[in-house]
């Protein structure tokens, strides 16, 4: 290990080797569930640093942990106890490399964090639609690992959806450059698609090649009151069909789920909060390609039929974009809302749109009647499928005891009722460690031979993200 040690400082400088003091930042998950030992934290500066670094631990047979923002939720960035892993971080490497407006293209490093590209796209007049919470800290390398989702996938699709190309390091410590920018090619197997989603465990990516959209002349934020959500997923229908492409955004809040934002966030000011006829609401955004007026006009039109329709019972319509970028806060404070309320168990899941109300009727009263007392937090994107299906503790009871208790009952009964309906456990926070017993629980067969072969053939000695996804 000593040697091992003494090659990365060669390559990466000493500096970037980092073997003692607080090394919490990159030894534990961002929820605080896990804390491991690195054998040290490598920080490479470049493409071919990685790759040496790769080439020096594939001959020592050391393990490695790819690393970007440490955001992730599912415990699939941070090193096992064992003190022999490297975690490789690839922070340092946040150059965007170019921009390319005629091609509507942006290649940029996997250290850039997501909402650094962001700013880069606007100020050439351009959008990069990938939006989550965590995009002030977490990195497109990561985003493009886990398949990231976020707020805006009902008109742009997830981060592989937005990806053209990408460079990777082999689990050997060679380099695959895909960058080429082409929407149109068909030569052989897509390795693109390969490499995104697969968490590290087949290769690191170092670079991406992202799709980049002509900036709307107007966007546009309404917060809508619902009875059901059966009338929510009605409305998504109605939206579908009034605004088009123009439906960017379409999130769904249960009362509960807001009402710890008014508890914990009074200064969020939450509309309908606490009223009986809104037992869910619903944030729609319309971006539009005319203007402003345009776009309110179509907004107007369609919460119009959606009154007649009795889809909607109220609703709000931001009149700037500070107001709303207040709806949109509000919605992307329940998660933090949630924990000040204490411990939870989450879900990342989807189901089919037209089943949610059904699923969530079910899975609702299968929880309330095994566990009195539990309380739902239930939020997310409908708009794609995803929702965010949480569970707390009982308000008087011990939230530590609660999880200890319950947790893995809990996922029991959650999970087997998206096999029921035909959903996934994991639907955009990806495998992790934390998962891959549910995968090879309800991955087909097949589907895990499959995924098996693959990781022998790419990573053959297995030191690529261990553990991760595949057990």
């Amino acid at each position: 290990m000593t040697t091992l040690l003494d090659t990365l400082r060669a390559i990466v400088g000493p500096t970037h080797v980092l073997t003692e003091g607080d090394l919490t930042a990159w030894e534990q998950d961002w929820r605080r569930r896990v804390r491991g030992k690195a054998l040290a934290v490598v920080r490479p500066a470049n493409t071919q640093e990685v790759a040496a670094v790769v080439k020096a631990c594939a001959a020592a047979g050391t393990a490695i942990v790819p690393q970007g923002g440490n955001t992730g939720l599912a415990v699939g960035s941070t090193p096992d106890g064992s003190g022999t892993q490297i975690v490789l971080s690839l922070t340092r490497m946040n150059a965007v490399r170019s921009v390319d407006t005629d091609n509507l293209t942006m290649t940029v490093e996997a250290g850039c964090i997501l909402q650094n590209l962001q700013d880069v796209a606007e100020k050439a007049g351009v959008l990069f639609p990938l939006s989550l919470a965590a995009e002030g800290s977490c990195t497109i390398g990561g985003n493009l690992g886990t398949n990231a989702g976020g707020t805006q996938v009902v008109r742009y699709g997830n981060a592989r959806d937005l990806c053209l190309g990408l460079e990777v390091v082999t689990a050997q410590g060679e380099v695959w450059d895909g960058l080429k920018g082409l929407r149109k090619d068909n030569t052989g197997y897509d390795l693109r698609d390969l490499f995104i989603g697969s968490e590290g465990t087949l290769g690191i990516i170092t670079a991406a090649t992202m799709k980049l959209y002509p900036e709307p002349a107007a966007r546009l934020t309404a917060w809508a009151a619902v009875p059901s959500m059966e009338h929510a997923v009605a409305l998504l229908g109605l939206a579908h069909k009034q605004l088009g492409a123009g439906l960017t955004g379409f999130e769904v809040m249960g009362q509960f789920a807001l009402s710890l934002v008014g508890k914990h966030m009074p200064q969020l000011r939450v509309p309908f909060l606490g009223d009986e006829n809104a037992p869910w609401c619903v944030l729609l955004e319309n971006s539009d390609s005319e203007s402003e007026e345009h776009a309110r006009a179509r907004f107007e039109s369609l919460l119009e039929t959606a009154f007649e329709m009795g889809c909607v019972t109220d609703a709000v319509v931001a009149e700037n974009l500070t107001q709303a970028h207040q709806l949109w806060h509000i919605r992307e404070s329940i998660p933090l809302a949630q924990a000040e309320e204490g411990l939870n168990i989450k879900h990342d899941i989807s189901v089919q749109i037209s089943r949610i109300p059904a699923f969530v009727a079910h899975t609702d009263a299968v929880l309330q009647r095994e566990i009195p007392g539990v309380r739902l937090v239930n939020f997310g994107h409908l708009g794609d499928g995803n929702l965010h299906y949480n569970v707390q503790a009982p308000a008087e009871g011990d939230a530590k005891a609660f999880l200890r208790e319950h947790e893995q009952h809990v996922h029991h009964l959650v999970y087997e009722a998206v096999a029921e309906f035909g959903g996934s456990f994991s639907a955009e926070h990806g495998i992790g460690e934390l998962k891959a017993d549910k995968l090879a629980k309800y991955q087909s067969p097949v589907a895990l031979s499959m995924m098996r072969a693959i990781k022998q053939a790419l990573d053959p000695q297995g030191i690529m993200n261990p553990g991760r996804v595949l057990q």
